[in-house]
């Protein structure tokens, strides 16, 4: 995991079908640990305890064209993260692998949420990652 000064404290999405964004972000962000912390009528909030930095709320305008990255405790973290997100609704962004235009040790997967908003899982190695394909342009 990244350690680093916090810059933002929460995020949240506006969703139009609740019950089909909380069946994609719980199952996406269980590989990268995290869980629903706070479920109410119209929203669901994620994160570990004590910290619920990302929720989804049903309402309307939906959140669109967004972009929030998860940070990932390892490679195999980011691989579940997309293959488990794609399972459950989202389509595929950017594939995982180094993305060396952000860093040789930055390794990654996009993926587009239910409103097309760009969610990543991303894994900051300690050392570049050479055993990995390597992905081009911006996600």
């Amino acid at each position: 995991m990244t350690t680093r000064r916090i810059v933002v404290d929460h995020v949240l999405f506006v969703v139009s079908d609740l019950a089909a964004s909380r069946r994609l972000y719980t199952a996406a962000l269980a590989p990268v640990g995290y869980e629903e912390l706070h479920v109410q009528d119209d929203g669901v909030h994620y994160g570990i305890e004590g910290l619920d930095d990302f929720a989804i709320y049903q309402g309307a305008p939906v959140t669109t064209a967004a972009h929030v990255a998860f940070d990932a405790a390892d490679r195999a973290s980011v691989d579940a993260f997309f293959e488990t997100a794609l399972a459950n609704g989202a389509t595929a962004r950017g594939e995982p692998g180094v993305w060396p235009q952000y860093s040789e040790r930055y390794y990654a997967a996009f993926v587009n949420d239910l409103h097309g908003n760009n969610v990543e899982a991303v894994w900051h190695a300690p050392e570049p990652v050479k055993d990995a394909p390597t992905r081009e342009g911006v996600p």
